[in-house]
C-alpha cells in the first residue's frame, strides 16, 4: 500500500531532507519561514544543513535501520540532488511520502532514459545514441559527427564524467577517459546561449514557472544567471511549456529545472530552444529567486512537497546572480559593502578550487 499524499500537513511538521549540502541548508531555512522543521540524512558529518536543521542524522543512504528511524520521523521527505541511491527511494516511500517520486529519479538519474523520455514527449533533443562499448562509440561517432560529446549516462555533474570528441580525437582515449562507463554520445548542437526554467508542480497538478533566466558558465561551472534572458517571447513561451509538459509527464511534486540550449534564428524563423537537461530538484540557477521574486524557489519547494497552495513567481526587477566558486567567497567583506548586493555563504570551511562556497544576488530596476 502507498503511503497517503501529505495534503494535511500544516506548520509545525517535519520535512526530511536527503543530502546535507547548500540546497538542503537554503530548503532548511526557507522550511523555518513555514514553520516547518527539517531533519536532514547525510552521510558527511561536516555538511552545511546540519546548521540549520532542527534535527540531523548522519548514517550512509544504505544503512536501513536509520532510514527507517528517519522516516518514522518525518510527515514527507525530498532530497536535495538527483543521485539518490534507486534502492534507498524505493525504501523511503513505502514508509513516508516521497517527493518528487522515485520515477522522476529513475528516468533523471541515467541521460539515455532522460533523453529517450523527453524525445518522446516530441520535444527537441539533441541527437543521441548509447554507448556500452568501445565498437559503440565508433559506430555512434560514425552516425553523429565530430564534434560530439560522450558523456557517463550516470553522476556526471559540472561537466564531470564527459568528454569532447574532437577531429583527430582518440576515440579508444575517450572512452577510457570516461573509465569505460556506460555512456551517451549527443551530437553537437550550435547554440548561441543556454537557458533554464525553474519551475514547480503541486500535489494538485498546479505549475509554477519562474521567468527564463540565461546562465552562463565558466570551467563547466555556473559562474553567472541573468534574468530576464536574451530570449524572444515565442522562444520563452516554448521554454516554459516544454517544463511544463515534462513535469506532467513525470507526475512530478516539488521544484526542478529543465536546462535548454538556444539555436540562432534563421531565416524565416525565429530562435528555437532544445532541451539539454533535467534537474529533479531546486537548482544553482534559480538561487536568483530569493530576492529576485515573490517567492523563492526554496519556499516553492517546501511548498510543493507539503501540499501548500504554490507561490507567486513574479520578478522584481531585472537580476544578476553570481556564483562565488573556490576563493572568491573570501571577497565577503567587499561584497557585504555592495550597495544593493545579497549575500549567501554555504558555512563550508574549506574553499577548494571548483568548490561552490555562496553566490550573491543583484537585483536593479527594469
Amino acid at each position: 500500500m502507498s503511503p497517503p499524499v501529505p495534503t494535511g500537513l500544516a506548520p509545525g511538521a517535519v520535512l526530511g531532507i536527503l543530502g546535507g549540502g547548500q540546497l538542503a541548508r537554503m530548503i532548511a531555512l526557507a522550511a523555518a519561514d513555514l514553520g516547518i522543521r527539517c531533519h536532514v540524512f547525510a552521510p558527511e558529518a561536516d555538511s552545511p544543513a546540519f546548521d540549520v536543521a532542527a534535527r540531523h542524522t548522519i548514517a550512509d543512504y544504505e544503512d536501513e535501520a536509520a532510514l527507517a528511524a528517519f522516516a518514522g520521523a518525518v510527515d514527507v521527505v525530498t532530497y536535495e540532488f538527483e543521485n539518490v541511491p534507486a534502492a534507498t527511494a524505493a525504501f523511503l516511500a513505502g514508509r513516508a511520502p516521497l517527493h518528487p517520486g522515485a520515477r522522476a529519479l529513475a528516468v533523471t538519474q541515467d541521460r539515455f532514459s532522460e533523453k529517450s523520455f523527453v524525445a518522446g514527449l516530441g520535444l527537441p533533443v539533441a541527437p543521441f545514441r548509447a554507448v556500452d562499448s568501445l565498437a559503440d562509440l565508433e559506430v555512434a561517432v560514425a552516425e553523429l559527427g565530430r564534434p560530439s560529446v560522450l558523456k557517463t549516462r550516470r553522476f556526471g555533474y559540472d561537466g564531470k564524467g564527459q568528454v569532447k570528441i574532437a577531429p583527430g580525437s582518440d576515440l579508444a582515449e575517450a572512452h577510457e577517459a570516461i573509465g569505460r562507463f556506460p555512456a551517451i554520445l549527443e551530437g553537437f548542437v550550435p547554440f548561441v546561449r543556454e537557458v533554464s526554467v525553474v519551475a514547480a508542480r503541486g500535489i494538485d497538478g498546479a505549475f509554477a514557472a519562474f521567468d527564463v533566466c540565461e546562465n552562463e558558465h565558466r570551467d563547466h561551472i555556473l559562474a553567472f544567471t541573468h534574468v530576464p534572458a536574451n530570449l524572444s517571447a515565442p522562444a520563452s513561451d516554448a521554454a516554459i511549456e516544454a517544463a511544463r509538459r515534462i513535469g506532467e509527464a513525470l507526475g512530478y511534486v516539488g521544484v526542478f529545472t529543465v536546462e535548454l540550449f538556444v539555436l540562432e534564428a534563421q531565416v524565416g524563423k525565429g530562435e528555437r530552444i532544445v532541451v539539454n537537461e533535467i534537474a529533479p530538484r531546486v537548482h544553482n540557477s534559480g538561487h536568483w529567486t530569493s530576492e529576485g521574486a515573490l517567492t523563492s524557489q526554496f519556499h516553492q519547494h517546501v511548498r510543493s512537497v507539503c501540499g501548500f497552495p504554490l507561490g507567486a513567481t513574479t520578478r522584481r526587477g531585472r537580476i544578476e546572480m553570481e556564483n562565488l566558486i573556490g576563493d572568491a567567497a573570501l571577497r565577503w567583506r567587499e561584497i557585504l559593502a555592495e550597495s544593493g548586493a545579497h549575500l549567501h555563504l554555504y558555512g563550508k570551511r574549506d574553499a577548494r578550487p571548483g568548490r561552490k562556497m555562496g553566490h550573491v544576488t543583484r537585483v536593479m530596476p527594469e
